[in-house]
């Protein structure tokens, strides 16, 4: 549970650093870019130890990857409705959808090694 929440909280810094900037038209890109650095940093300082406690836990790269893609996407679909103004469509649920499939084969046992 702690990897997971770890990679929650480090995707809410991560999508933050990479489009909180395109609310500030007007900011000159190279403060976009210092901002959004700071931003990361704090986003490394949790998505490392998630994947270290998960990967020396229970979960392999390839399911750690696929857990941090699913919940980016989640984490910015909120993100883009309450801060950007951007309202999903229903083609954008569609593809969730299906990455959430895709996701749900990846943690399937693997059988015999």
């Amino acid at each position: 549970m702690s990897t997971l929440l770890l990679l929650l909280a480090s995707n809410v810094f991560m999508t933050i650093a990479w489009y909180g900037h395109l609310r500030f038209k007007t900011a000159p890109l190279w403060q976009a870019v210092l901002v959004s650095w700071a931003i990361a940093f704090f986003e490394y300082c949790l998505q490392v130890p998630a994947n270290r406690l998960g990967y020396f836990g229970k979960y392999s790269a390839f399911q750690l990857k696929i857990m941090q893609e699913v919940l980016s996407i989640a984490v910015f679909m909120v993100f883009a409705a309450l801060a950007l103004g951007e309202t999903p469509r229903w083609n954008h649920g569609v593809a969730f959808g299906l990455i959430l499939a895709a996701a749900w084969f990846g943690f399937l046992p693997s059988g015999a090694k």
